[in-house]
């Protein structure tokens, strides 16, 4: 997501994983690396190990001899070597007189039973379960994983049919095998006890829906987690009117452990709304109480003993942990949104002849000057600095201060909660319209996916959450006698 203004590092890459950074890093995006800590390189002199312009003298190709492939060519099996165990490799002829039959190794030897295997193609999203009666070598005692920091509201909703799915099933230690390789066990750790493969996990891509409401966010393209997370659910008023909420938290990648950032933020707004707004608090501030509530969340993650690693390195820069907050609550005839960042809500009408609109301001670079008069919207969104929040979640936040805003819809439409990894590809309200499906309000978890899609095909640089809401106008005279 975007990044809290920082000083420039002069790095391109970074120097762990090779990534590539922003000027205004200080972690790494994809492995979280101490930009920081990096030393200042020093210029040397080039010099070029061999004279610009000196002639180089090639010997001759050896000549060919026919029916080979070449007497130039060497095979893998020619040469001795050993695997990563430190056994001896075999050393096999390779046949160049014609195809080799199935079931026979490049000598002409047959390998049934052998034990070799062909991969498939990885699908990074699924894993394939084990029949726990299938006799294999069981792994060694560990102790359980921690539990996962994703609220419970946030889990994907399975029915049966699904959950034997290895397209949605998400890979469980101990019980599926590897998604690379097809033949190793993941251990408690997440990875493949053969080939060593990081397995995808459970936030990678999860998907949400509820009667009036769904939700689905996903790690994206380029990065190595899913730092998005959302609550999304429905509750009734004290005169038993339903109301429906949706809340997305986006992790700001620059600070320490945004994952968890925005996993508590999310949890703890959600479940404020559905404390307030049962008792009848207005809606407006109750959303407000919710955005301070995940403030209070976020803040304590900064108090916790031995999270970031001052014990082992007292010198290492700390970053709070920090994440951004955006949400709608429909409720009474009423659309309420609240937000602290650069997350949106925009409002898109069933009747696309109606504009649609952006309900939401964002805490950016780009917003502030706009609003100054010193830029444009379009000279500011080009701007390197446009993505730069100034309002965020956090213990190192300059001040809290939640915008909220009530509004009340003539006509039906849909409700788009949504992070900057999918408005980044659909930032104006027209271009939002255009993207969400005409069916929105009638097919939620479907449209949510085909947002979440858009945002893929155009690169998924970032995490991508979206959440979808339907508001309903009763034409006139419905429901009278």
């Amino acid at each position: 997501m975007s990044q809290k203004p920082k000083p420039s590092h002069g790095l391109t890459v970074c120097p762990d994983c090779a990534e590539p950074l922003e000027s205004g890093d200080r972690f790494c995006g994809a492995c979280g690396y101490d930009l920081a800590a990096v030393p200042a390189a020093e210029v040397e002199p080039d010099r070029p190990t061999v004279a610009i312009g000196t002639p180089v003298a090639w010997p001759d190709a050896p000549p060919r001899d026919p029916g080979s492939l070449s007497t130039a060519t060497q095979h893998p099996g020619d040469l001795p070597g050993t695997d990563s165990g430190g056994r001896d490799l075999p050393t096999l002829a390779v046949r160049t007189d014609g195809p080799v039959p199935p079931g026979t190794d490049p000598a002409g030897r047959t390998t049934a039973g052998s034990g070799d295997f062909e991969l498939a193609a990885p699908d990074p999203r699924a894993a394939v379960r084990v029949d726990p009666t299938q006799a294999a070598p069981a792994p060694s005692p560990a102790p359980a994983p921690a539990p996962s920091p994703v609220p419970a509201a946030q889990d994907p909703a399975l029915d049966p049919a699904q959950a034997a799915d290895p397209a949605v099933a998400p890979a469980t230690p101990g019980s599926a095998l590897c998604v690379a390789c097809r033949a190793g066990r993941v251990d408690t750790d997440g990875y493949c006890e053969n080939c060593g493969h990081a397995q995808p996990r459970e936030r990678d891509h999860m998907e949400r829906e509820l009667g009036g409401v769904a939700a689905v966010s996903d790690r994206g393209l380029r990065h190595h987690r899913n730092e998005d997370a959302f609550a999304v659910s429905a509750t009734t008023l004290p005169d038993g009117s339903p109301a429906v909420l949706a809340i997305v938290c986006d992790g700001v990648s620059s600070a320490t452990r945004p994952d968890e950032a925005s996993a508590a933020a999310a949890e703890a707004a959600g479940a404020s709304l559905l404390a307030a707004l049962p008792r009848g608090t207005h809606p407006q501030q109750a959303m407000h109480e919710a955005i301070v509530a995940a403030a209070e969340a976020v803040n304590s993650l900064a108090e916790e003993p031995g999270q970031d690693g001052a014990e082992h390195d007292p010198h290492r820069h700390r970053n709070a942990p920090a994440c951004t907050i955006v949400g709608s609550v429909v409720a009474d005839g009423l659309l309420v949104v609240g937000w602290v960042g650069d997350s949106r809500v925009y409002w898109v009408p069933d009747d696309r002849a109606t504009p649609a609109a952006r309900l939401t301001e964002d805490d950016s670079w780009a917003a502030q000057m706009v609003a100054a008069g010193l830029m444009n919207e379009a000279e500011a969104y080009a701007d390197e600095r446009a993505h730069a929040i100034t309002g965020w979640l956090g213990a190192d936040a300059y001040e809290l201060e939640p915008h909220t805003a009530a509004f009340k819809p003539d006509r039906s439409g849909v409700v788009v909660v949504c992070t900057d990894g999918l408005w980044n590809y659909a930032e104006g309200a027209a271009d939002m319209a255009r993207v969400v499906p005409a069916d929105a309000s009638d097919r939620l978890l479907h449209s949510a996916q085909v947002l979440v899609g858009h945002a893929l095909d155009g690169g998924g640089h970032d995490n991508i959450t979206v959440a979808l809401v339907p508001f309903t106008v009763a034409p006139p005279g419905a429901g009278s006698a």
